[in-house]
């Protein structure tokens, strides 16, 4: 039995892989090997990362396990269409009420999935993700996106020899992967400013709270509409180093609240994380199965672990941050979801079977709360004015 396949079963990862009737699923066990190489190349950033951690907490947290073809956290299923398979979606309301338009039906139940199951089983992968798209629901084909690195850019005038307990970052992403590289920056001595608008909040303020608190604990709060207090978001932008973003480009722009609309800053990194490099909306589980990153069983592909493009996509953000400091900044850094995670996909497969324990994942240690939406705005305002002031 060979290093990864045991620390696959030991992290808790092979619990959360394979039918929920079937045996534990290793045939990913490169994943976590990959994600903890990743983790020791970055050590030299002052903080020790635990990448099995990373990737299971949430699991631990609300006590998930394998469940084959519906995702750990229940709202995404992969579905066999006449061809291949996709992976649908369902987290948010909008993405519910819009099933009866895509399956083009008056009414499909208080449980959208079997209407869902028949819908596609009749359509091929491609024309049933189009179409789905079309209606803003997250769908992937599988396998659909290819492996690909960072998309890097210049953006400005690189700045050298920079300490991370100097640099101030604005963390507008939410969910998972532009937060959990936000709490890497915060950990490694950066002042990280988590922004939210009082009428869109990140969502897993309502989910589990100590997940929240381990991916936001360390960042300042900053409460602030993007809308009717542009031109004070524009401001954090403009004395931030580092700009973590998260949601669709277009979202910003429209707002003038992109990477060309912040006043220049020399070594300012902007990172940008998509789920796709086609621009729609992704979440962990369908952006997995666009690339590919998914478990094996007699029965066909089963999702891999928990949302695990989130968790991969946050660690390896961060290690493009991490080069674009030691190179001075002053880049855009695109990283896709999906294409990170094809480019696990893309590791050497091991056995789907081993003679290994797999017990559940164990939940880290409890961090400090987080402070609620808007706890720190004096104190951001405060940062911002003197930051201004020492640029004058």
């Amino acid at each position: 039995m060979n290093r990864a396949t045991r620390r696959w079963g030991s992290s808790g990862l092979a619990h959360l892989t394979g039918l929920p009737d079937g045996p534990p699923d290793f045939s990913r066990a490169n994943v976590l090997a990959r994600a903890e190489a990743v983790a020791a190349a970055v050590a030299r950033s002052g903080i020790a990362i635990d990448a099995a951690a990373e990737l299971t907490c949430r699991a631990a947290w609300l006590g998930l396990g394998r469940r084959g073809r519906v995702s750990a956290g229940g709202a995404t299923r992969m579905l066999e269409a006449r061809d291949s398979w996709c992976a649908i979606t369902l987290s948010r309301p909008d993405d519910v009420a819009a099933v009866p338009a895509l399956v083009q039906a008056d009414d499909v139940g208080t449980d959208p999935w079997p209407a869902l199951e028949r819908w596609a089983a009749t359509r091929f992968t491609s024309t049933a993700v189009d179409r789905a798209r079309l209606l803003d629901i997250p769908a992937a084909a599988l396998g659909e996106v290819v492996a690909s690195p960072p998309r890097i850019r210049r953006l400005g005038a690189r700045a050298a020899g920079r300490q991370m307990s100097d640099l101030l970052v604005a963390d507008l992403s939410s969910m998972w992967a532009g937060p959990l590289c936000g709490r890497l920056l915060a950990r490694a001595g950066a002042t990280v400013v988590k922004v939210e608008s009082p009428r869109r909040p990140d969502g897993t303020r309502n989910g589990s709270r100590a997940f929240f608190d381990w991916v936001n604990s360390e960042k300042l709060m900053y409460g602030i509409d993007f809308d009717a207090e542009a031109d004070e978001v524009r401001e954090l932008l403009a004395a931030a180093d580092i700009v973590i973003e998260g949601s669709r480009p277009a979202a910003l722009a429209r707002r003038r609240l992109g990477p060309a609309d912040a006043a220049a800053r020399r070594g300012r990194i902007w990172l940008r994380i998509v789920g796709s490099w086609g621009g729609g909306p992704a979440f962990g589980d369908d952006a997995a199965v666009a690339g590919g990153l998914v478990g094996a069983s007699a029965a066909g592909p089963v999702f891999c672990g928990d949302a695990v493009a989130d968790p991969l996509t946050g660690l390896e953000a961060f290690a493009a941050l991490h080069d674009s400091l030691t190179r001075g900044g002053g880049e855009l850094i695109e990283v896709s979801m999906a294409a990170v995670a094809a480019t696990y996909a893309a590791l050497p497969a091991e056995p789907s079977v081993a003679q290994c324990p797999a017990p559940p994942p164990v939940a880290p240690p409890p961090v400090e709360p987080a402070g609620a939406l808007g706890a720190d705005n004096v104190a951001v305002h405060r940062l911002v004015a003197r930051r201004r002031c020492a640029a004058c």
